[in-house]
């Protein structure tokens, strides 16, 4: 590989505000820039000028098709794609992109899902084009971000409810700033950065799996002799075959404007890591998608596959997606830096107040934003936080709100130097806290870590609904202090009053110990363990009341987000348990019943009988194993059939929340049962008897 400019490079196959500048008149490259700073709609003129201008600058980077690509609630991304060829008479063609292709579009909607919104027959579905997130050139064709809508106007897909959901944050947070008597900032947005974590395996071991195929994870397989136990993999040096793959990745996500920037081997055997540069929440959102489709695409061109699902893997690390959220003003402030002083920081802790009272009220809201069946195999277990959502804060903000609340004075502590003992090492000042890993939701600094998404999630669910809920807290402090006769004094009181009243969410120790969850529920606080537990929140009238006054979600549009999720974690579970049965079926049990007529023969070929008294003399290694595999096949066979008559009975559930029940509360027992003979009989049965790739062979197939 031949050596990267990457200035040169960065950005070159994005229609971004540089190219518009060189390509659009004056007036239109203004009116586009006022449409993405206000949300409003651009003239036909101003769009006919930038459709033109798009397609040249496409077709110069190579795409001959466009495509308006969207994020339905399929939690992945969709693409249709159009040539701009047309038709000019005497069987010649011009490339023609018109302003009516660039700002909507019409796509058949009847297969996406809509839980409810429409019936079947109502086809119509339209895409609606996003100035704020740049359009790019991939794979010879121009890609327009849009939303997706029905013909009635609701939402079909995640991107809608984020950018209304930045709207009325950037409402809100104004109102305080304006309090502040903060003029100059004429907007404000959420930032985020999205740590990706995902496994890298070879393909050979892939295609040999095909719980893999279908499921993304392993239903069976025996834990390794060695796995993550000596933490030797964690930040360890990255095998070249991986290395050049990273270096792929991030060539192709430099082209496509992604801040792709931290790459390391994570905790697990063939886990690795990649964390962008912070962009506004939208553009996040959008980066991160591509950057999941960089990572398979790049991966299968290197003879390797990307498992982005949660828990590929029992027994060793999961993987998620650290949601890294500010706060940030078009004049360059972070709302959520404390400053050297931040006891005397009242913006500040006004904003920290209003995360802290957001995430208490909301809890139920939090986690329904990471609700996945994949996601609930990860949550609660040591690499991951648990289900019970809390806020840490550090020793130092803590002990900041305690004096606020009890009125006492706070002698801030003077920061150290840290010294490492070694004369020749520098001094450097000491962090005023250490970090937690254990807690959900974390402060690190100058922004927030919502550490319990999901690898495999679209990260727009959990930021449209941070976004409400603190613009929401934004709102009712706004709505005290504009009234406030004296402002310092009801400023200085509400803070207090709001550290009281949702203390008890602040929680800076081991979000994984037994005390705990015990200590948890005394506070009050909710524990929905999983999927099934918290989607029923989805719909309380305060959550729907919340989305409706911020003109998010209609009441409509979350009773249709609530059905679609119960029917993706139905659908999942049940592919999952048909797909156990398939391998149970046709891959272990031939390979265990070979494995037992291997040992009879053995066995029965070194049978020694007491001449005199018939008593059968044999002690041998085949009758041993033979006999635990015989009990073990036998529990097997008997869990299987369960299996299988229990996936019958799924059709006789009446509602969504019901086969989500029957799924979490039958199939998944039925399936951790099955799972258990066959990791045991694993064990026993011989290496070239079992065909299925293990876990030593899957997690250490990359060897160099």
């Amino acid at each position: 590989m031949g050596k990267i400019n990457i200035p040169e490079i960065f950005g070159s196959m994005v229609f971004n505000d540089k190219v518009m500048k060189e390509r659009l008149p004056k007036d239109t490259y203004d009116a586009v820039c006022v449409a993405m700073e206000k949300g409003t709609s651009l003239s036909l003129q101003d769009a006919k000028i930038v459709a033109n201008a798009m397609k040249e600058w496409a077709i110069e980077k190579g795409a001959t098709h466009f495509t308006h690509w969207f994020q339905p609630m399929t939690g992945i991304t969709a693409e249709k794609h159009d040539s701009f060829l047309s038709p000019k008479g005497n069987g010649e063609v011009i490339m023609k992109f018109s302003e009516k292709s660039l700002v909507s579009g019409e796509s058949d909607a009847s297969s996406f899902p809509s839980g409810g919104l429409r019936a079947t027959f109502e086809a119509r579905g339209y895409t609606a084009w996003d100035p704020t997130s740049y359009a790019f050139v991939k794979d010879g064709s121009l890609y327009i971000p849009t939303a997706f809508c029905s013909y009635g106007g609701e939402a079909l897909d995640k991107k809608t409810p984020l950018l209304r959901s930045v709207e009325t944050f950037n409402k809100q947070a104004l109102r305080i700033l304006r309090l502040f008597g903060n003029s100059k900032a004429k907007k404000v947005f959420p930032t985020v950065g999205a740590e990706q974590e995902y496994f890298l395996i070879d393909k050979s071991v892939y295609e040999k799996r095909i719980d893999l195929i279908h499921c993304g994870r392993t239903l069976f397989g025996a834990r390794p002799s060695k796995g993550q136990e000596l933490e030797d993999h964690y930040y360890g040096a990255i095998k070249s075959r991986v290395l050049e793959f990273m270096k792929d990745v991030d060539e192709e996500l430099w082209k496509l404007g992604v801040y792709a920037k931290t790459e390391h081997n994570e905790v697990a055997p063939a886990q690795h890591e990649l964390a962008p540069v912070y962009a506004t929440v939208n553009i996040a959102c959008d980066q991160n998608q591509l950057t999941m489709q960089v990572l398979k695409s790049v991966a299968n061109r290197h003879g390797l596959v990307c498992l982005l699902h949660e828990k590929p893997f029992a027994g060793v690390n999961g993987s998620g997606k650290h949601d890294n959220w500010a706060i940030s003003t078009d004049t360059g402030e972070n709302l959520l830096e404390p400053g050297e002083t931040p006891m005397d920081n009242a913006q500040f802790l006004l904003f920290l107040t209003a995360v802290i009272k957001a995430v208490d009220e909301h809890q139920d809201l939090l986690r329904i934003s990471v609700a996945s069946a994949g996601n609930d195999l990860r949550l609660g277990v040591s690499e991951a936080p648990p289900s019970i959502v809390s806020i840490y804060l550090g020793e130092e903000l803590e002990a900041i709100l305690n004096a606020i609340e009890t009125g006492a004075s706070y002698n801030a502590k003077k920061k150290e130097e840290m010294k490492i003992g070694v004369s020749v090492m520098p001094s450097f000042p000491k962090d005023t806290t250490d970090r937690n890993r254990t807690s959900p939701f974390a402060f690190t600094g100058n922004k927030f870590e919502f550490r319990m998404v999901g690898s495999s999630a679209n990260i727009s669910c959990p930021n449209f609904i941070i976004n409400t809920i603190v613009a929401d807290a934004l709102s009712y402090y706004a709505d005290v202090l504009e009234n406030a006769k004296d402002f310092n004094a009801e400023l200085n009181a509400l803070i207090k009053s709001e550290i009281k009243a949702h203390k008890r969410i602040i929680f800076n120790g081991n979000s994984y110990s037994k005390e705990w969850i015990k200590e948890a529920k005394g506070r009050g606080l909710l524990n929905l363990v999983s999927t099934v537990d918290a989607l029923p929140y989805y719909t309380n009238e305060n959550n729907i009341k919340l989305f409706e006054k911020h003109k998010v979600l209609s009441r409509s549009e979350i009773f249709s987000r609530q059905e679609i999720l119960l029917e993706n974690y139905c659908n999942i579970v049940n592919i999952e348990a048909l797909t156990s049965v398939d391998i149970a079926r046709k891959e272990i049990s031939p390979a265990v019943i070979d494995y037992e007529n291997v040992l009879f023969k053995e066995y029965n070929a070194k049978i020694k009988y007491n001449e005199k008294t018939g008593e059968n003399l044999s002690c041998s290694l085949e009758k041993t194993v033979l006999d635990k595999l015989s009990a073990l096949s036998e529990s097997f066979a008997f869990a299987l059939s369960k299996l299988e008559d229990d996936i019958g009975g799924l059709g006789k559930c009446k509602t969504t929340i019901k086969k989500a029940k029957y799924c979490h509360d039958v199939l998944l027992s039925d399936m951790k049962e099955l799972r258990r003979y066959a990791d045991e009989m694993e064990l026993l049965v011989g290496k070239k008897y079992y065909s299925i790739p293990t876990y030593e062979d899957i997690l250490y197939s990359v060897k160099y």
